[in-house]
């Protein structure tokens, strides 16, 4: 058994103890029975919005589906340990292991973890600030489908990440569609039905920020593109 795939009773404790006020947790639990529905819709709301205010559409099915070419580019050229951070159901490292590429996922959510390792993936309830296997060592690190807003603070997650890389590594980023987009605020998620989770941080990120705050963590932004309607960039150590 490899290291990436071992668990053990601390991991177990951990994962028992860590209730985290993060995406989708606590209340109704929205995101845990979206993902148990494949064809669940989720909306995230700001938590002190107009009452009328449009909400964010999720299509969390998308989360449980294979991983498609705009995913699979982002693991070009990749070829040591892959960690996707927000793994929720482990789409992006089933598509690592089907490169033949180590990988890890990490969430905070006990369904996405179940759900990830009751189907062969190597995946921990765990929060991307607790201690991990591989420190400074990762080849590529992944944050996306919105991941970047995890914590609600953009340069300290940025700054984490930056400490889990290889000197030679590359973090992986999906951004917002709008370059200036740099928002912090406190959210709900909702699903079709009413239910709602507790408030969390979160946070939304352009480009521009994404330069911005990628210096104080010691990366630079080495390629952006847009793909299948969705806008990433690739950040090397500077």
């Amino acid at each position: 058994m490899t290291l990436l795939a071992r668990t053990d009773a601390r991991d177990d404790a951990l994962g028992e103890l860590f209730e985290p006020s993060t995406f989708g947790a606590g209340g109704a639990e929205p995101y845990a029975a979206a993902l148990r529905n494949a064809e669940n819709v989720l909306y995230l709301r700001r938590a002190r919005s107009e009452p009328h205010a449009l909400p964010f559409v999720i299509d969390a099915g998308r989360w449980s589906a294979d991983a498609d070419a705009t995913d699979l580019r982002l693991l070009t050229g990749i070829t040591g340990p892959v960690l996707d951070i927000g793994c929720g159901p482990g789409r992006m490292v089933r598509a690592a292991m089907g490169l033949g590429l180590s990988a890890l996922g990490i969430d905070v959510s006990a369904t996405a973890v179940r759900m990830a390792v009751d189907s062969g993936l190597s995946v921990l309830r765990r929060s991307v600030f607790d201690p991990m296997p591989l420190e400074g060592a990762w080849a590529a690190a992944l944050l996306v489908d919105g991941n970047i807003g995890i914590g609600g603070d953009p340069s300290a997650l940025l700054e984490r990440c930056a400490a889990l890389l290889a000197p030679d590594g590359a973090l992986l980023v999906e951004l917002s569609q709008d370059p200036d987009t740099d928002d912090r605020y406190d959210g709900t998620i909702e699903d079709a039905s009413g239910g709602r989770s507790a408030i969390f941080p979160w946070a939304e990120l352009g480009l521009a920020g994404l330069r911005e705050r990628a210096g104080d963590a010691g990366l630079f932004v080495a390629e952006d593109w847009r793909q299948g309607g969705r806008w990433f960039a690739r950040l090397l150590r500077a």
